[in-house]
């Protein structure tokens, strides 16, 4: 997978950097560390700008979160409740009080989430769909989004630049970085949702 983005934006620049940020957001998989990295490290060897690099980097952060939050905002009541009420939805003991709850949790700290989730592994890209159900303002949205994707493409891209021809030698921090971040997340997301469901029920 490494070499295969490496190969793209060795071919494809610019480009190939937006293309890869906007896929990655739809697909979590694809690992967004790599790409940024080795946009920055090429800034060193090529005419790549550090600035432009960030920018379309960004600029992909937001096509693949606009098209995730679109997405969201078709999850409307209706089809939330023939979820629930659907074989799968019956298999995963899903209720829509619990997705009720859910949605008004993700609307009470809507702003927190987006801009701090953007700026964490795996949920990064996945917090565009909430975002879209709970019907979050688009320009608080995308300003939001922005804010949070500028940061973390502009922290790795110039990790890369700093890193130079080491820059692959971070991929095994960053991995812990992913698991510590992404455990801490959850935990406060418990503790906040224990809070709110007591409040609230």
């Amino acid at each position: 997978m490494r070499d295969i983005l490496i190969e793209i934006i060795n071919n494809y620049g610019y480009m190939g950097i937006f293309l890869l940020i906007l896929v990655e957001n739809l697909f979590p998989p694809i690992p967004s560390e790599v790409v940024l990295l080795f946009g920055g490290f090429l800034t060193l060897h090529t005419e790549m700008a550090l600035p432009v690099v960030i920018a379309f980097a960004t600029a992909g952060s937001l096509g693949g979160a606009a098209i995730l939050y679109m997405l969201g905002r078709l999850l409307t009541k209706e089809r939330l409740t023939r979820l629930v009420s659907s074989n799968v939805g019956k298999s995963l003991h899903l209720k829509y009080s619990h997705l009720d709850m859910a949605r008004k949790f993700f609307v009470r700290y809507q702003s927190a989430a987006v801009l701090v989730c953007r700026c964490v592994p795996i949920v990064r890209s996945l917090i565009s769909i909430p975002a879209g159900a709970a019907k979050m303002s688009p320009p608080l949205f995308f300003v939001l989004t922005f804010i949070g994707s500028s940061i973390w493409n502009s922290v790795l891209i110039l990790l890369g630049a700093f890193l130079g021809d080491a820059w692959q030698n971070s991929m095994y921090y960053l991995d812990i970085f992913t698991i510590v971040a992404f455990v801490a997340l959850v935990i406060v997301c418990i503790v906040l949702f224990i809070k709110f469901f007591r409040r609230n029920s």
